[in-house]
């Protein structure tokens, strides 16, 4: 049997040139059915999705999450990144998720479609774990995006804890929370893409 292949380590990681990520000019903030049904016809276009969610984080213990509260989908090209408080802007997001045919790619998805599911009432479709794939090419811990990114680009992606716990079911997000959820959703589809081509 083959050794599991290496990991880097967070000291490794930290030495590596910063992952080119997505700026606000190439992120679209969708929060109304109108701005949805643009992104899904841009989105349609595209064979594969970076996929993520965000959820209000919770701190009491025994306290439930009524999240997600953000959906983000995202092409090599840019991302949309989707409040989920309007009922036709969501009626829209779950109709990208239960689409078939196109994969959605991301780390860590199962607590996202647990919640999907209770929240949005369907089941995604098309949904690729990429740390399964990993496993499958002899990595033997789970990679997430950090660790994805590093082997596949040599490259440290920056995610920020403030932006992480910050209130995602605010009314309006902040430009850190956009750039944030934008770019783990933009990652999961470069890696997607390096994998495929690999």
């Amino acid at each position: 049997m083959n050794a599991p292949l290496p990991t880097p380590d967070k000291d490794a990681i930290a030495l590596l040139p910063p992952f080119e990520r997505l700026d606000l000019d190439r992120i679209t903030w969708v929060c109304t059915g109108e701005q949805a049904r643009r992104a899904q016809a841009q989105l349609m276009q595209a064979p594969a999705w970076g996929f993520d969610t965000e959820s209000k984080p919770t701190f009491k213990v025994g306290e439930q999450s009524d999240g997600p509260h953000v959906l983000q989908l995202s092409t090599p090209e840019r991302a949309w990144v989707f409040q989920l408080h309007d009922l036709d802007c969501r009626a829209v997001a779950a109709a990208l998720l239960a689409h078939p045919g196109i994969v959605k790619a991301g780390f860590g998805l199962g607590d996202d479609r647990k919640r999907i599911i209770h929240k949005l009432g369907i089941e995604p479709q098309g949904i690729l774990e990429l740390n399964t794939v990993f496993h499958e090419r002899g990595y033997r811990k789970d990679m997430g995006v950090k660790g994805a990114v590093a082997v596949l680009f040599n490259q440290r992606f920056i995610k920020s804890k403030k932006a992480a716990t910050s209130n995602w079911a605010n009314a309006r997000l902040s430009e850190a929370q956009l750039i944030y959820a934008a770019n783990d959703a933009y990652a999961a589809v470069r890696v997607w893409q390096a994998l495929a081509l690999a």
